[in-house]
């Protein structure tokens, strides 16, 4: 029929294909049967058979540290190649700062950035401490968990012993390159020179050379290492990290060099060394079930009183029959045979006896004078002012909070507040807002303190606010070390060390604002002074000597009652 299309259908005794195309267009060749080799006939699949308790234990093995570092490098810092870069280079000034400390010995660090490509720089990070004894070189840079700080309750920057064979972990990973260090303990001892890569699967050190050379350092470590990185200027960046390090570190001088500037030098503020902290037993108060048990399972005192009194602070004679008179335990029962029962009896009666807080000789706090002096040399503002808490407890672990507060001056005035966080003397540059500092100084009120602020936000406005824990054991959120955790005690001693610096900051901010209204006035009055001269005379007919003498007198008694 005209005007209507036709359908063209095809059919097979083995298949049939249905097409619809217009009458008038061609017709399409539709395929024969005999044309087409459809696909051969597949025999059915086996079933796979299932797992059985043999098939799944022999895949099982042991997983090494390293090698679950490896996969899970993001949780030591090294999850992006800028942050990679501030990781390797705070893990090797750690550790130096540490062992210049502990030594005696006012630390002199040289850190060096070079860039090879780009992509890879090498990093140098050279102190003048008391060196490394040969054979614990290659442990200390080539297997993760291993250090002496782990089990020591002192304020010290490293805790967990993985901070530095990290670094050299991510350099092996990203540039196949093995970490070098050098290091000499004496000015009539070799220089140790070592190339050290680690075996992931063994968490063990790989010595590729070991060697002795002439150095013209009489004792100090210099650690270089190869790796994946991206340096840049800004906020977070190694240049914020150095300056902040010499900020909360006066008694270090640091030469920084850089792939894009000249070196730039910090001198340090003090010839005096912080005070040495000194090692504590832990506190009753901080310890957990688990824990007691295997302390008292190891203990070497005979008794339980002995065992409280020996491997706990705080705990005398008297302190040690109260706890073990509410656990209905005799005093002179042998430590080692308590039942799991008694021990649970023992770890429930702690709580209820009043002990005194744990001992702060552990810790080392920078001290409101050198943090002030910090502050002034390396921070240009019009006020400073620094506060120092009273040392305060968390879990049984004593802490103290510092803070430091800088305004005016050639602050930015239009943008936000900075926050330098510190940790133990180290910088934190990441995860800002998941930290109890971040936290505190959001919640606390600063428009009573002559500061803009918005709805959960950082002030505004011409500040920078430092905060500084010091701590035998430091809760940070992550194995990274970049964000402290928001326990109430911690969070309480922060927010009133800042809001003591807000109510000085806020004298100051009424003070000037007083000051500048009469200046202001006074400015004003002084203009129109001479034009009353000019009035008076016309008025009163005076001379022009007898005119300038009236004001004269004008403005004597401005600048009288502005003193008055």
């Amino acid at each position: 029929m005209a005007g209507k299309k036709q359908t063209i259908r095809a059919r097979s005794s083995q298949s049939s294909l249905f097409q619809e195309t217009p009458a008038a267009e061609p017709t399409r060749t539709v395929a024969k049967p005999a044309d087409r080799k459809g696909p051969a006939r597949r025999r059915p699949a086996r079933a796979k058979p299932r797992e059985d308790a043999q098939s799944m234990a022999a895949r099982q093995r042991d997983i090494s540290v390293s090698e679950f570092f490896t996969k899970n490098r993001h949780l030591l810092g090294f999850d992006n190649p800028q942050k990679a870069l501030l990781t390797a280079i705070k893990e090797a000034v750690d550790n130096s700062l540490d062992a210049c400390e502990e030594a005696g010995i006012l630390p002199d660090l040289i850190i060096d950035i070079a860039e090879i490509s780009e992509s890879r720089y090498r990093i140098t990070v050279q102190d003048n401490g008391p060196g490394i004894v040969k054979g614990q070189i290659p442990k200390i840079f080539g297997k993760l968990l291993y250090g002496s700080k782990f089990h020591r309750l002192k304020q010290q920057r490293g805790q967990q012993g993985i901070g530095i064979s990290a670094a050299g972990m991510y350099a092996q990973l990203t540039t196949g390159q093995p970490i070098r260090i050098l290091s000499r303990t004496g000015k009539k001892q070799p220089a140790h020179r070592f190339e050290i890569s680690l075996d992931t699967v063994k968490n063990a050190p790989v010595i590729l050379k070991d060697d002795t050379i002439e150095w013209e350092m009489d004792h100090g470590t210099r650690v270089t290492m190869e790796l994946e990185a991206v340096y840049k200027k800004g906020r977070r960046s190694v240049d914020g990290y150095v300056q902040q390090t010499a900020m909360a570190n006066p008694h270090v001088e640091i030469t920084y060099s850089t792939p894009k500037d000249e070196p730039l030098i910090y001198e340090r503020v003090t010839d005096d060394l912080p005070v040495e902290s000194s090692e504590i037993q832990p506190h009753p108060y901080g310890i957990e079930l688990g824990i007691l048990m295997r302390m008292l399972k190891e203990t070497k005192a005979r008794t339980v009183k002995s065992a409280l009194m020996t491997d706990f602070s705080r705990v005398s004679n008297t302190v040690a029959h109260q706890i073990c008179d509410a656990a209905g335990i005799r005093p002179d029962a042998m430590a080692k045979r308590l039942s799991t029962s008694q021990v649970e009896m023992l770890f429930q009666a702690i709580p209820k006896v009043k002990i005194m807080a744990p001992p702060t000789a552990c810790l080392s706090p920078i001290g409101e004078e050198l943090l002030l002096r910090g502050l002034e040399a390396r921070i240009d503002a019009d006020f400073y002012t620094t506060v120092a808490r009273p040392p305060a407890v968390y879990r049984g672990n004593p802490f103290q909070i510092e803070v430091g507060l800088a305004y005016g001056g050639k602050l930015e005035s239009e943008e936000l507040g900075e926050v330098y966080r510190f940790a133990n003397r180290v910088p934190l540059q990441y995860q800002q807002s998941a930290c109890a500092v971040t936290k505190s100084v959001i919640a606390t009120d600063w428009k009573k303190y002559g500061l803009a602020q918005a709805r959960s936000a950082l002030p505004a406005g011409p500040v920078v606010i430092m905060v500084h824990m010091a701590s035998v054991w430091v809760p940070f959120t992550s194995e990274s070390k970049e964000a402290v955790a928001s326990y109430p005690e911690i969070t309480k001693e922060i927010r009133l060390a800042l809001m003591e610096a807000g109510r000085r900051l806020g004298s100051f901010v009424r003070q000037r604002k007083k000051a500048m209204d009469e200046a202001r006035k006074h400015a004003y009055i002084t203009k129109y002074i001479p034009h009353i001269g000019d009035a008076l005379k016309d008025i009163l007919g005076l001379t022009q000597k007898k005119r300038d003498q009236t004001v004269e007198t004008l403005k004597g008694i401005l600048e009288s009652s502005r003193k008055v």
